[in-house]
């Protein structure tokens, strides 16, 4: 085995020793990002465990998906999916359920759905080839010196992060194959560059290193990944939808990611018989042949993907109503719900319903069905209330959206939510007069 492939396999300090007296000796040399690689020479480095090389295409064709219009019940969340496809910037979605309730699958599945996007050719970063916010450190040098980008498209990226990676993987590193053969500092982009423009996608999340929590925070509160690291000095753009899912038997996420998440869906094991006979007839189809029950589910795929498509366009004529507005900043400080980023959410959600369902104005009815998934993961947790976060957020939407002005949340809780008929009923007995036995004391 030669010299160069031996080194790409060394691992440790010696691996850390070799790269600074390799970055002493580039010092000065040019800083390169390392292009898409095709698929050959994608195959070729995914035997080496370098992630990054292997192209989106040849990832997508080593398994084929479950469809999503085929996932039976869970509305919830495929709402929520959806809703964050039609609009990227409210923030995501975190599913946290029991095991085999299918969360994977639905957010694997949604693939199928990503719309195509505009990227220069050949580049590492998904670059938009007019726009210089979202162009990467080589596409914007060529763009400012007024030579024109070669433009292709792409299907959205959706990229995952294993549960084993390193902060090397995440955020790119020096490029040691290209360092070694040709003598350029090449930087290796990670899967923060792969994911600009598309998702992120974190399976366990709650059992992510809190190391790679804190750089993958820093990347989604501002938008841009830094590299700084064996004579690399490096900023591009990581603008993505964060997805994460779990189980939260195995342990709860910290508050400054959990923030992050601009939708939380809980995800329950599915106890009606009609439904758990359909999964199980769907599940079974797929395995037998999964090109067959694709194609079967074509025209339905085909439907969805072109609904979201259309309301992508109609979101921007969207409108609410100030007193809409008003109404749900009132029920995000009635619950409590710390800082802005809620008020924000529920409202990008809403729009995005409307748009979804081919509408444009927003009413209180679009609001009740996103505001839980909004606003449950925003609480302030008490160790001592045991009430579930979208049981809150719905008490205190029916409160400010009937027109009831309480001013603290124990009021609220203390009144409840009462059925108007079972209400009529009881005070309708009470109301009866209760009629004396013959001979009983009627008072004085």
């Amino acid at each position: 085995m030669d010299i160069p492939r031996r080194l790409h396999h060394v691992r440790g300090s010696s691996q850390v020793a070799s790269m600074a007296s390799m970055a002493s000796s580039l010092a000065g040399t040019p800083i390169l990002a390392r292009p898409r690689a095709n698929k050959a020479s994608a195959g070729r480095r995914a035997l080496r465990c370098n992630a990054s090389a292997v192209s989106d295409k040849a990832a997508a064709d080593l398994e084929l998906g479950y469809p999503f219009v085929k996932i039976v019940g869970q509305e919830e969340l495929k709402l929520a999916l959806t809703l964050n496809v039609v609009d990227s910037k409210i923030g995501g979605c975190l599913i946290m359920g029991d095991r085999g309730t299918g969360k994977s699958v639905a957010v694997r599945a949604l693939q199928d759905l990503l719309p195509e996007i505009p990227v220069v050719a050949n580049d590492a970063f998904n670059s938009h080839p007019t726009d210089p916010e979202l162009m990467g450190p080589d596409a914007l040098a060529l763009f400012r010196s007024g030579k024109t980008l070669e433009a292709t498209t792409m299907r959205v990226p959706m990229v995952e992060v294993p549960l084993g990676t390193t902060e090397d993987r995440i955020c790119g590193t020096i490029d040691i194959e290209k360092a070694l053969a040709e003598g350029i500092k090449a930087y290796d982009a990670g899967l923060l560059a792969r994911a600009n423009r598309g998702l992120l996608y974190i399976d366990e999340v709650n059992l992510l290193d809190d190391s790679l929590v804190d750089v993958i925070l820093d990347s989604a509160a501002g938008g841009w990944n830094t590299v700084e690291r064996e004579g690399i000095s490096i900023t591009h753009p990581a603008k993505f939808i964060m997805i994460g899912s779990g189980n939260p038997e195995e342990g709860e996420l910290r508050p400054q990611l959990l923030d992050r998440f601009g939708m939380a869906c809980n995800i329950t094991t599915i106890f009606d018989k009609a439904q758990r006979v359909q999964l199980v007839k769907n599940r079974m189809a797929f395995e037998e042949d999964p090109e067959g029950f694709a194609k079967g589910c074509a025209d339905e795929t085909n439907a969805l993907r072109a609904k979201i498509s259309a309301a992508q366009k109609i979101l921007p004529s969207v409108t609410m109503d100030r007193d809409l507005a008003l109404k749900i900043s009132s029920v995000c400080a009635l619950v409590d719900v710390d800082g802005l980023r809620g008020d924000i959410v529920v409202t990008r959600s809403a729009k995005a319903l409307v748009a979804y369902e081919g509408r444009t104005e927003v009413t209180a009815a679009d609001i009740q069905r996103v505001i839980g998934p909004c606003l449950s993961h925003r609480l302030r947790k008490d160790a001592m209330d045991t009430m579930d976060g979208s049981f809150k957020v719905m008490l205190g939407f029916n409160k400010i959206f009937n027109g009831s002005a309480l001013k603290s949340f124990a009021d609220v809780m203390e009144e409840g939510i009462a059925d108007p008929a079972v209400k009529a009923a009881d005070e309708a007995k009470a109301a009866k007069p209760v009629e004396k036995k013959a001979g009983a004391w009627g008072g004085l």
